[in-house]
């Protein structure tokens, strides 16, 4: 069996079309469960908002919920993006979450809005905001940690529970503060692929040993498409595929496009930007699937997969999850 670093799955908590909210949050508890007794690492929770078909925006309500309904599996923001909310506010959330689950939780933390311009202002939040997340993230390390506060405010929940923090990004900007910092730093691969390679490797050159990690850590999302055989999982990325491209163009639509719609817009230039996204996508049955992951953790030069299982049904989504933990 193909040794693998350490793997976790990124879990959108996705809305199916004919489908609720309610639902997909069960599912998500579902998949955290399998992922659990597969063995695999944490379960990351992305905040995007004004998405209809993303259910995970608050990420620490989702975070409470599975962590209820699961044991062990570490739990995570993957990520929370700070310029939407006060540090204070974050550090009582997850110091909350810490103290109800010790040893499970993990922070995440992204610059980006996660959403569009109308809702970032729905938000109440400024473009500034995002010119102050180095500084709001050492505010939140702060306190989260034990030291006394240079002012009168402290969080409760929160102070000295030193929730384990992560960079994330998708340029060189996360790569150079996480570096910076101390910090373990994970890239969005699984839908940015272009600087990969250069902004790992420019973190890994520049560490800054911190107490808490003297030795640099990277994650590095990576889509999986495992069915029982290889001839099985080529069919289903074909699908994901174009339900990837459908999904992206039917937005600001009216009505969602149909399959042939889409299939007629996959090689047009949005359509094939669209595509890709997906450039690290291991296809595979369950030894080559594990192949490809070790083959792009070995080019990555990555700690940690972070998985993203893109499948157009749930019941393909959790036989992926689970394949790529099966000895072949």
């Amino acid at each position: 069996m193909t040794t693998l670093p350490p793997l976790s799955i990124l879990d959108l908590a996705t809305v199916e079309a004919d489908g609720s909210i309610a639902d997909a949050l069960a599912h998500s508890v579902a998949l955290a469960q399998l992922a659990e007794q597969q063995g695999y690492t944490r379960i990351w929770y992305a905040e995007h908002h004004n998405m209809s078909s993303i259910a995970s925006s608050a990420t620490a309500v989702l975070i409470a919920h599975v962590a209820a309904h699961t044991r062990a599996i570490g739990l995570g923001s993957g990520g929370v993006m700070l310029p939407n909310h006060s540090p204070l506010v974050i550090a009582e959330q997850f110091g909350m979450l810490a103290e109800l689950h010790p040893g499970r939780i993990h922070l995440g933390l992204g610059r980006a809005p996660g959403t569009d311009g109308a809702t970032f202002r729905a938000l109440r939040r400024t473009h500034e905001a995002a010119e102050r997340f180095p500084s709001d993230v050492l505010e939140l390390q702060q306190y989260l940690s034990d030291e006394l506060p240079r002012t009168a405010v402290n969080a409760y929940p929160g102070r000295g529970t030193k929730v384990p923090l992560t960079i994330l990004g998708s340029s060189l900007f996360g790569a150079q503060l996480a570096a910076q910092l101390g910090l373990p730093y994970s890239f969005a691969s699984h839908f940015a692929p272009q600087l990969l390679t250069t902004a790992v490797q420019h973190y890994r050159a520049n560490y800054t040993p911190s107490a808490a990690h003297p030795a640099p850590y990277v994650s590095a999302g990576v889509n999986v498409v495992a069915a029982a055989t290889d001839e099985e999982a080529e069919r289903l990325f074909a699908r994901t595929e174009l339900d990837r491209v459908r999904r992206f163009l039917s937005r600001g639509r009216a009505q969602d496009l149909t399959a042939d719609e889409a299939a007629s817009l996959m090689d047009t230039p949005a359509g094939l930007e669209i595509r890709g996204m997906l450039t690290h996508t291991a296809i595979g049955g369950p030894e080559r699937v594990r192949e490809e992951l070790a083959a792009f953790a070995q080019h990555a030069d990555v700690d940690e997969l972070v998985t993203v299982h893109a499948a157009p049904t749930r019941a393909e989504q959790l036989e992926s999850v689970r394949l790529t933990t099966t000895a072949a």
